[in-house]
Parts: C-alpha cells; structure tokens; sequence
C-alpha cells in the first residue's frame, strides 16, 4: 500500500456551495494548503448534481431537469461496444468531464503557484450512480447486470481521467468513490449481494493507480467497505461515530496494511457548524478514537494514518457557514497535530 500517514491533515468531501468556481477555488487553496479537492458546484448547475456530473458518454443517457434517465427503447450497442472498447484500451481520454460539468476542477488546475502534498478528486460511486439511473420501465439500472456493469466502467474511466488532470497539480493524488447509496445497504431499498457490491466498487477502484477511497455519510456495514481495495476509509464521525466501533478488528487489519481513516467530524448543517468550535470538536475526535484503544489500536496509529474532513458536502449551507465549517477543519487540524505530533 501507499503512503497514508496523513497525520490529521485536513481536506473535504467535494461539494461547496459557491456558483463561482473562482470564489470556490479561492476557498479550497486558501484553506486546504496541503491536500486541495477540486470543488463541485451543484448550486451553479444542474450537470454539476453528483450523478449527472459523470454520466457525459453513458449510451442512452437523457438529463431531465437534474434527473437522470436511459432510453433503454432504442438499440445502444454500438456506443456500449464503444465504451467496452475505451475500458479494454484504458483509453480514458474517450470520456472526459467536460468543464460545463466540472468547472471547479477546470478551475484548479489554472490555479497557479500550487505544490501540495497531494491533491484530492472524487467520483459518484457505482452503487449511487446505478440507483439515481432509471430506465423506460421505472427501475434502476443497477439491477441490470450489463447496464450496471458498464456503468462501473464508464465510471472507472472517469476516475481514471479525473487523476490524470490532477496529476499536473501533484503527483500524489487521492480519489475518493462516494457511496451514499450504501447508508441503505441491507433495506428493502437495497437488494444487491454483498459479492456484487464489492465487484462493482472494486470495478471503479482498480481504475485509480494513486490512493483510493470511499466516502459514505451514513451508517453502514463497514466490514463490506473494508474488505476491498480501498486505503482511504471516510465516514460521518459527527453523527455516527458509534457506527465504525462495531468492527474493532476489521479496522484493525485494515490500519495494519496501511490504510488510513478519514474522520468526518465537521459537522455539515448550519446550526451545528455555528454552535461548535475547535475544542469541542476535539472533544468529538478524541471521543470516536478512544473505543479502538481498547481493542488494541494505539492512538499513534489513528493519528499518523488518519485525515480529518467535513462529515459530507458542505454545497447545502451558505457561502458564509461553508467556511466558518473550513475554518473549524483547518483549526482542528492544527490543534490536533500541535497537540499529538
């Protein structure tokens, strides 16, 4: 595994709420010095919503007022081949995001005078991608094999071009999968087998050459997340710290193999973001840790190979709370770190 002693370093989930993308990457470079993301702006447009904004190329996609629908009437194959054909070659440059749907990362990399240590990306996620995706009969194309087996691909290559751009910022980069959807894992709402899911995730990971994570702001089965390729765990510590203590051993083995965890401790709606502060956000942190000390992690191990960053997107509060919540991360990141080293 790669380098993932982060030592509490901070960066964030994607989104801002900023319909600027210069405003918005004013914000993330003068904050995040250290491991910049390029901001998604959903505010700004409809094609920058997280499912829509990787779904330029898919055969038979159709955006309707943020919805996404396949015309599955028609026949696709040639464009599906075509897709197929990309992914066998690794030809990434095929399906490229557009600025028109991502201009926050378009917008960082004519940023100039950057040298990060890393720099961040991210992409919707497999399970995500395939449930907001409804075809002609009303069901989600996650639950049709080929349909959803070239929705990981398309995605891969997406991350896969994603990385390459990031890569003119810094060679090292992290790309994070978000899976909301797995916060419904194991519901009615739900019904994909565990073996599916991992293939499908594992499908879009082993596109992504630097590190690799998965964000999911919810409580979920982590002993399902932790058991693929990823080195970069991001959950909700702020609302459900309590979620990731029933798997001591599984993350145990995974900071054994190197891999990090990123504790989403910022809080993302208003009143929360206004109420707290640097200590009582520490306060927070320390508390989420502690449980794996008793179950034989030491504090060293959470603090090298962790990350601190927002529990999820901050594009749903107001450009005003949006960086009093970065305030709080940078603060806590450096009182954390001044504190442990």
């Amino acid at each position: 595994m790669k380098d993932t002693r982060f030592n509490l370093l901070p960066t964030i989930i994607g989104s801002l709420p900023h319909k600027d993308a210069k405003d918005a990457c004013a914000i993330v470079t003068g904050f995040l010095k250290d491991i910049p993301c390029w901001p998604q702006l959903p505010n700004r447009s409809s094609k920058e919503g997280m499912s829509v904004q990787f779904s330029t190329g898919f055969p038979g996609i159709i955006e309707k007022g943020g919805d996404l629908l396949l015309d599955n009437s028609g026949d696709h194959s040639g464009e599906l081949e075509q897709l197929y054909m990309a992914y066998l070659e690794n030809d990434t440059d095929r399906f490229p995001i557009s600025e028109d749907y991502a201009s926050g990362l378009y917008e960082l990399l004519r940023q100039p005078n950057l040298s990060p240590l890393a720099v961040k990306g991210q992409v919707t996620g497999p399970l995500s991608w395939g449930l907001s995706v409804k075809g002609n009969d009303g069901k989600a194309i996650l639950y049709d094999e080929v349909l959803s087996d070239a929705s990981a691909k398309l995605l891969r290559l997406k991350a896969g071009w994603q990385e390459k751009k990031l890569r003119q910022i810094s060679k090292n980069t992290i790309i994070f999968i978000d899976e909301p959807a797995m916060t419904s894992y194991g519901s009615a709402f739900f019904s994909l087998p565990k073996e599916r899911i991992v293939a499908l995730l594992q499908e879009v990971m082993d596109g992504i050459s630097g590190l690799k994570g998965i964000h999911c702001c919810g409580n979920t089965d982590w002993s399902l997340i932790l058991s693929t390729g990823i080195d970069i765990l991001n959950f909700d510590a702020y609302n459900f710290a309590e979620s990731l203590t029933l798997y001591p051993a599984e993350v145990k083995t995974f900071l054994e193999r190197g891999g990090a965890v990123a504790w989403g401790i910022i809080p993302t709606d208003e009143a929360s973001i206004q109420k707290e502060n640097v200590f009582s956000l520490k306060d927070r942190l320390e508390e989420a840790m502690a449980p794996f000390t008793r179950k034989g992690i030491t504090f060293k191990q959470l603090v090298e190979h962790g990350l601190i960053t927002p529990s999820c997107g901050l594009a749903g509060v107001k450009e005003e709370v949006a960086i009093l919540a970065l305030e709080l991360l940078t603060g806590l990141s450096r009182e954390m770190r001044k504190v442990y080293g």
